[in-house]
């Protein structure tokens, strides 16, 4: 079972990570496949975009049921 706040609506992929105990690897993988998650792009300093995974709690919810923990 995962606990989070209530108030908490986004999640990002380390604490996806942490929460479901599903690898970093795994965890893109799995994603890619099945379009959960959304890319947010921030802009940075010197011109340069960085892209990050976003989940919602029904993505980290689908996450929890269907991927189980890895073990390596």
């Amino acid at each position: 079972m995962i606990t989070v706040r209530a108030s908490q609506k986004i999640f990002t992929h380390a604490e996806v990570v942490n929460l479901t105990g599903i690898c970093i690897e795994h965890l893109h993988n799995f994603v890619e496949r099945h379009r959960l998650g959304f890319i947010a792009r921030a802009a940075q300093a010197a011109e340069t975009q960085v892209d990050q995974l976003l989940f919602t709690p029904w993505d980290l919810t689908v996450l929890a049921t269907l991927f189980p923990r890895c073990t390596h």
